[in-house]
């Protein structure tokens, strides 16, 4: 393979350049983050979701070595059945396309990958970030970093609760990524509508993400990311206490395992997964559902945005 570019699929291709609201959809939930057969039918019920907003969805994953934006039903059946898919952050995009791989890009990647394509919104579940032991172990998600640097808004339900919530925000205060609450003025912790922590912004609709969106670009300023943090509802959050022995638990098998580094979340969250019944799985996809639905909203509000705001 010679030809190392990133390929579009012809509705994504199509949509970018006829500049109607698209939105990125990772895929590495599809590969590594839900059990099969349960991940193929979400994902896509997911790219349904934004369908139904108004949005055209744009799944980015690499297959056989082709970086494509806008993954086709059998691209997207492929890395959700075949064995061997590699999870790529960022740092491996070039190395597995080299080496023609199978892979699912992770919200860092996704993230990067959608940007470079002219794609402003993104939709996930539960961002990375500091892990509990980090002043030990320095595990820190690539997702802040690569939002530190990449022009991009994700939608998403906050970060992990399997986290270290409150060092996660203040590295993205350092790092200068922008944090907003959808309607709300508290952080998300993913399965949990309020993970204990205050945000100094929030923001009533998708047009006034979209203000922001717009703002940030004509004042030319600030070049990173801004997370939309939109929480269940309480009524569909997991049941708190659930959670905490849930957490807990798991928290005394990793050290009774000796499991550590990348090992650590797909861990915790199949213990999650085993532990709470399945619960937590579909909390999990109530998340990526709602984060799709108002991603859409967001880029079409964008859309019209530039249409009638032209620079």
């Amino acid at each position: 393979m010679t030809n190392f570019h990133i390929s579009f699929g012809t509705e994504v291709a199509d949509a970018l350049r006829d500049g109607r609201p698209v939105v990125a959809l990772e895929s590495t939930i599809v590969s590594h983050g839900l059990p099969r057969p349960d991940n193929l039918l979400v994902a896509r019920q997911i790219e349904q979701a934004v369908r139904d907003a108004g949005a055209v969805p744009a799944t980015i994953g690499m297959v056989a070595g082709e970086l494509i934006v806008g993954l086709d039903d059998a691209q997207l059946t492929r890395l959700a059945t075949v064995d061997g898919v590699s999870k790529l952050s960022v740092r491996d995009l070039a190395v597995a396309a080299a080496t023609g791989a199978d892979g699912a890009t992770t919200v860092a990647a996704t993230s990067a990958v959608a940007a470079a394509a002219g794609i402003g919104v993104f939709a996930t579940g539960g961002l990375g970030g500091v892990h509990r032991e980090a002043a030990q172990t320095f595990d820190e998600s690539a997702d802040l970093i690569t939002l530190a640097r990449t022009p991009i808004a994700v939608v998403c339900a906050g970060v992990k609760s399997i986290l270290d919530v409150g060092a996660t925000l203040e590295r993205l205060e350092t790092l200068g990524v922008g944090v907003v609450g959808y309607r709300t003025r508290r952080f998300p912790g993913f399965y949990l509508t309020d993970a204990g922590f205050d945000l100094d912004w929030s923001v009533e609709s998708p047009e006034q993400v979209a203000d922001v969106l717009l703002a940030r670009e004509r004042q030319g300023v600030h070049h990173g990311g801004l997370i939309v943090a939109n929480p269940l509802p309480t009524d569909e959050q997991l049941d708190p206490a659930l959670h905490d022995r849930t957490l807990a638990d798991g928290l005394a098998l990793l050290a009774e395992d000796g499991i550590t580094g990348k090992a650590v979340t797909p861990f915790l969250l199949a213990h999650f997964h085993s532990a709470t019944h399945g619960a937590s799985l579909a909390v999990n996809v109530r998340i990526i559902l709602r984060n799709a639905d108002l991603a859409a909203r967001i880029a079409v509000a964008a859309a019209a945005r530039r249409t009638d705001s032209p620079a």
